[in-house]
């Protein structure tokens, strides 16, 4: 790991546009050494199974929704099966993951669309994604990059957080974010990009307290001193996503 550096101070030298290409690509290369096994953490087999456990883990975590998801897909494997499915049923299944009243509305009237609408089948464009009940763009981004090999930018919360830290962007709204981050890197990154980003967000640079002395990317984060920088202490701080 390089040495941290000293904390950020209002006297920080304005950045070029070079430059900050440079430091934003810089970034991802360690993210990606520091995490070779980063990928959706959702567990999926098509784009039918990926778009509904995403839908899920809205205000959930996907820990949650992969204990849900096997027996779900088991009595449900199809958007038909979903689109006539008994209400009651449903909800139980889905219970665990949080809001399940709401979700199962979501996800009947989800079944309901794919059937009528694209023959049973997710479709492959972002146009259409987000025509879909519980459907937006980040939800889109993450099926279309994962299930399709189409590359987007995921704008969930750690995203945003870590590409504000990383002084990628001052914007706070999701579609700002993809935009303005999405011009720093080639487009055949995106998808690799947000899961090296979202893996240092959920391990390392969490929301309240961030592990500053223990990340492998401190030199080049100018938000470094935000958290816990002795390194013994911030070691402490990494950690597995919660399920």
């Amino acid at each position: 790991m390089s040495p941290a550096p000293a904390a950020n101070t209002s006297t920080r030298p304005a950045e070029s546009r070079t430059a900050l290409v440079r430091r934003a690509r810089k970034i991802n290369r360690v993210l990606a050494e520091t995490y070779p096994d980063a990928r959706c953490e959702l567990d999926f087999t098509n784009p039918f199974e990926l778009l509904v456990a995403t839908i899920l883990s809205a205000q959930s975590t996907d820990k949650r929704v992969n204990l849900v998801t096997p027996e779900l897909f088991r009595r449900f494997p199809d958007a038909a099966a979903l689109a006539g499915a008994d209400r009651e049923e449903l909800e139980e299944l889905i219970r665990p993951t949080g809001f399940f009243r709401a979700k199962t509305n979501t996800l009947m009237g989800l079944g309901v669309r794919l059937v009528d609408e694209f023959g049973g089948e997710v479709p492959g464009t972002l146009a259409q994604l987000v025509t879909l009940p519980g459907v937006g763009r980040k939800t889109a981004n993450v099926v279309l990059g994962n299930a399709f090999g189409v590359p987007g930018i995921t704008v969930d919360t750690h995203f945003g957080r870590l590409a504000r830290r990383f002084g990628w962007t001052e914007q706070t709204d999701p579609d700002a974010v993809e935009a303005e981050v999405g011009e720093l890197f080639p487009r055949k990154d995106w998808v690799m990009l947000c899961h090296h980003v979202i893996w240092h967000g959920r391990r390392r640079c969490h929301a309240r307290n961030p592990a500053c002395g223990a990340c492998p990317v401190a030199t080049w984060c100018p938000s470094f001193g935000e958290g816990e920088t002795d390194p013994e202490k911030a070691a402490k701080l990494v950690r597995e996503p919660r399920g």
